[in-house]
């Protein structure tokens, strides 16, 4: 193999290994809300007597999470929302756009000729949607948080979007659905110092995903009204 070819797979295989390694390892048996609920009080004494080593530690984790498409992003955001409360939603924005970013490389690189062979319905829609305006389009993506996060990361690399146009649209579009994300969290401080398991059902109720489906909408706009001009 080539140095330059070697180079091109690295990143996906480094991707690939970290995924698989997570469920061979039992890691997603064992990061929970109940485990989190155990040492709660241990990490959060932890995070309070070393701030700023904490910090780096939790935008290292959820970098590494999102880069490797862990069922974690949920978990980890509304735990960091407890943990160091507002702060969290610019540690969240950014782990989270730097996880992705390398996502869309990955997959620019090695996967979008086989993914764009494979691609199904539902993938196909959305290639649709990027060709009529890419940004807005992700933009609108970003704010309501109703695709898998993982899809949304590799589409567009298959639209070949640029990657600063990519990182723009994610970094804007993911910052209204993290700061409900980390308001929530930080009312779980109490519940989870005491060894409980949160109710995850407020994440579903209309009082939060209303107002971030009427800012998807309104990120729609520009291509409304492209195509109404156009009509």
């Amino acid at each position: 193999m080539r140095p330059s070819s070697a180079k091109r797979f690295l990143l996906p295989l480094i991707l690939i290994t970290g995924l698989a390694g997570f469920f061979a390892s039992g890691a997603n048996q064992v990061i929970s809300w109940q485990f989190l609920g155990q040492h709660y009080a241990a990490i959060k004494s932890f995070s309070i007597d070393h701030l700023w080593l904490g910090y780096l530690i939790f935008f290292s984790a959820y970098s590494l999470a999102v880069a490797f498409s862990l069922p974690l992003a949920s978990l980890f955001t509304l735990a960091g929302g407890a943990i160091f409360g507002w702060p969290a939603v610019l540690l969240v924005v950014g782990a989270a756009t730097t996880g992705a970013g390398l996502v869309f490389l990955a997959a620019q690189t090695l996967f979008s000729d086989l993914l764009r062979r494979r691609a199904g319905p539902f993938f196909n829609k959305l290639e649709a949607g990027f060709s009529e305006n890419a940004f807005f389009y992700l933009l609108a993506l970003r704010l309501v948080p109703a695709m898998p996060f993982w899809a949304v990361n590799i589409v567009p690399a298959l639209t070949r979007m640029p990657l600063r146009q990519f990182l723009v649209a994610t970094f804007l579009g993911i910052i209204p659905g993290t700061a409900v994300y980390i308001s929530v969290g930080r009312g779980f401080d109490y519940i989870l110092a005491d060894g409980k398991t949160p109710d995850l059902g407020i994440l579903t109720s209309t009082q939060i995903l209303l107002p971030l489906a009427g800012l998807g909408i309104l990120s729609l706009l520009p291509i409304i009204i492209r195509r109404w001009r156009a009509a």
